[in-house]
């Protein structure tokens, strides 16, 4: 559970109480079932995080809503879209292991998370993380109902697969930028699972795939 449900709920709790006291049972009702969805909105469920060269996890929970081809500083790079409704967990978590080389806050609109102009136009958190040779941008998008964007790592700080980053509070929507020609496992309409679900194999960077293994190395006189 993320600790902010804990915040929300007890003082829903508390505003029940004075309510069934100071009016009628009967009005504790809503801040009471307010609190129970707070509760379940920030959980945060373990999860198994998928082993194996070039996995690319998903770093959020909710729907694939599009899959598509664009350039990006001159390269063309496969970007999926995952709409988080607000019953979705909302803990975010890194797409791959590696370094933490760039964060970018970008203020901008509060669109409807599903509209195509929210990727651009909302306000927005662009992070890029390097590693193996490859580099993946995710952006934390934020969405109708969103009002803060958490994310905890700095630059420089280095991120496992699926280790956890932050949060979008209520329904919003993650981006995900990497190559072009990776194999993708995914298609539009699927559910996914942050930390947990593949969303495609990376391919390997060309100065690690003609390297020589160490062992062999190791053997040539």
């Amino acid at each position: 559970m993320v600790r902010d449900g804990y915040f929300y709920a007890l003082a829903l709790v508390a505003a029940g109480i004075l309510l069934a006291w100071f009016a009628a049972p009967a009005w504790a009702l809503i801040p009471l079932i307010l609190a129970g969805f707070f509760l379940c909105f920030f959980r945060d469920p373990e999860r198994v995080i998928p082993d194996g060269e070039g996995v690319l996890v998903s770093p959020a929970d909710g729907k694939v809503t599009d899959i598509s081809f664009l350039t990006a500083d001159g390269e063309k790079q496969a970007r999926i879209s995952i709409f988080l409704s607000v019953f979705d967990v909302h803990v975010n978590r890194s797409p791959i292991a590696g370094v933490v080389r760039d964060i970018r806050y970008q203020r901008g609109k509060f669109l409807n998370a599903m509209n195509p102009a929210s990727a651009e136009q909302n306000e927005q958190n662009i992070v890029c993380v390097e590693g193996d040779g490859q580099s993946v941008v995710f952006k934390q998008i934020a969405g109708l109902l969103a009002r803060r964007i958490v994310f905890r790592p700095k630059v420089g700080d280095r991120l496992e697969r699926g280790q956890r980053v932050g949060l979008i509070k209520f329904g919003s929507r993650v981006d995900v930028l990497f190559a072009a020609d990776a194999t993708l496992q995914v298609k539009v309409g699927d559910q996914v699972r942050g930390g947990a679900s593949i969303l495609a194999y990376l391919p390997s960077a060309p100065e690690l795939a003609g390297a020589r293994p160490a062992s062999a190395a190791g053997r040539t006189r």
